[in-house]
């Protein structure tokens, strides 16, 4: 894929609770075993679970903004476009050579 739009806040947040539900229960499984107290495990985790969520979405929205790692953007002449006649309008050969 050359282009990829910006993913919405809502997804980002959808990501981040569904990752931290996951994270969560393996926080509970290793505090009981640590701890072996069902409270101080779901203590431990509950606390975690909303903290995290907040830091895994503010890391997700910054790391949307991070150029590196992504193909460079191609730069399209607004002009060039516009002078362009519909798809539909250009012979079929137009259309075989784009």
């Amino acid at each position: 894929m050359l282009f990829r739009a910006p993913e919405a806040h809502s997804r980002s947040f959808v990501k981040a609770v569904s990752w931290r539900i996951l994270g969560s229960i393996d926080t509970f499984v290793i505090s009981y075993f640590i701890t072996g107290h069902l409270v101080f495990a779901a203590s431990i985790a509950s606390v975690e679970s909303f903290t995290k969520i907040g830091l895994f979405y503010f890391h997700e929205r910054i790391w949307a903004v991070v150029p590196w790692g992504r193909p460079a953007a191609i730069e399209i002449d607004p002009e060039a476009v516009a002078a362009q006649p519909p798809v539909s309008q250009q012979p079929v050969a137009a259309r075989a050579a784009a």
